[in-house]
């Protein structure tokens, strides 16, 4: 069979993971259990996917919720969601399960009309965010995660992704029709990643505070910004640098709305 690898730079293990087509090729029995409401005919709708992907830290199953809730409120997309974690005791987010709830969301949105949201939580590195789902570890590159959005069939893509070093992917990712938001630059920390905490200092600033209260999401990305380096500079840290990119397509078709 063939095998993607995945290198988790972070505890140093190289582990393999199923490639996304191997994923693709076998019946999606769980996809078959994601409850989406269809695409409206002659609307823009939002379809959003939010992973929390460290299973032993609790924050990231908490801010992928959140996260989830806060987008569903300010793009409408209520009922166009899908939300999955790894816990101590749950494997909710492996790799197989990303791709399968992707496919569940190609298999409703228009493609050329619907716009897919994919929200990834974890710790990074500079190779790309990591992921603990039980005896299951790695990283997933830009690659990989270019594939992820590519499997929701949209052509209007938004990835969040809120991880040290997560500026990789606005590097990557990020074109017209592909907006890319990361809690760092590609060569910094971010911070907030405690067990027991319901926010990362990115995804409280803003999911929590910033979007609630701006749904332009361009806009609220700025002052979440702000906010995250206050808080980092009172901390004494060093600013993460939070980046956004690409999705000027995106944002005109929100506009539109």
């Amino acid at each position: 069979m063939m095998r993607r690898l995945f290198v988790f730079g972070l505890i140093g293990l190289t582990l393999g993971f199923a490639a996304p087509g191997d994923v693709a090729a076998k019946p999606s029995r769980a996809a078959a259990t994601y409850k989406l409401l269809p695409h409206r005919p002659g609307e823009t709708d939002v379809y959003v996917l939010s992973f929390g992907l460290w299973g032993p830290q609790s924050v990231f199953e908490s801010e992928a919720k959140g996260a989830a809730q806060v987008l569903e409120a300010q793009l409408d997309a209520k009922g166009r969601s899908i939300v999955r974690s790894n816990t101590k005791r749950r494997s909710d987010a492996t790799p197989e399960r990303l791709f399968h709830a992707a496919e569940s969301v190609a298999g409703v949105l228009d493609p050329d009309e619907d716009i897919a949201v994919l929200v990834l939580t974890s710790h990074g590195a500079p190779e790309g965010i990591g992921l603990i789902a039980g005896r299951t570890a790695g990283i997933m590159p830009p690659k990989v995660v270019g594939e992820l959005l590519d499997a929701t069939g949209a052509r209007y893509r938004i990835l969040i992704v809120s991880a040290c070093y997560s500026g990789t992917f606005a590097n990557a990712l990020a074109d017209d029709r592909t907006l890319v938001m990361t809690a760092a630059s590609a060569d910094r920390p971010s911070f907030g990643c405690r067990d027991g905490a319901k926010w990362t200092y990115f995804g409280d600033a803003f999911f929590n505070k910033a979007l609630r209260e701006e749904p332009r999401l361009d806009t609220a990305f700025e002052t979440a910004k702000k906010l995250v380096t206050l808080r980092e500079n009172r901390e004494g840290f060093e600013p993460s640098n939070p980046q956004i990119a690409g999705g000027a397509a995106v944002l005109a078709r929100l506009a539109a709305r």
